[in-house]
């Protein structure tokens, strides 16, 4: 679908996402994505939020919850984060290669 001539609706709706092109999707997802890594690694987004914080781990803010008030949970939790990330980007990888090769998206 998303190589035909019309493109992709979302819902089958032309109004919320029109897509027109795998790549130019996946550009863009490399575009946002590195921004908002970007911002994470400089420990800081625009307006000073997150200013003074710990750049590379979640927490204060970001942790309502308390979940990383224990060191050993918190150890534990940021492995399982980095795997989980790690294996949506190889999973979103695959969706890409799937329908450049196929010619059909998801």
């Amino acid at each position: 679908q998303i190589f035909s001539e019309g493109g992709l609706d979302y819902l089958g709706n032309s109004n919320l996402v029109h897509a027109q092109s795998i790549l130019a999707i996946l550009v863009f997802q490399v575009i946002l994505m590195g921004g908002a890594e970007a911002y994470r690694a400089n420990g800081t987004a625009p307006g000073g939020f997150g200013e003074g914080l710990d750049a590379l781990h979640p927490g204060d803010a970001f942790d309502p919850l308390g979940l990383a008030d224990d060191p050993d949970t918190f150890a534990e939790l940021k492995v399982k984060e980095i795997k989980n990330g790690r294996l949506a980007m190889f999973s979103m990888f695959g969706y890409y290669v799937q329908a450049i090769v196929t010619g059909e998206g998801p």
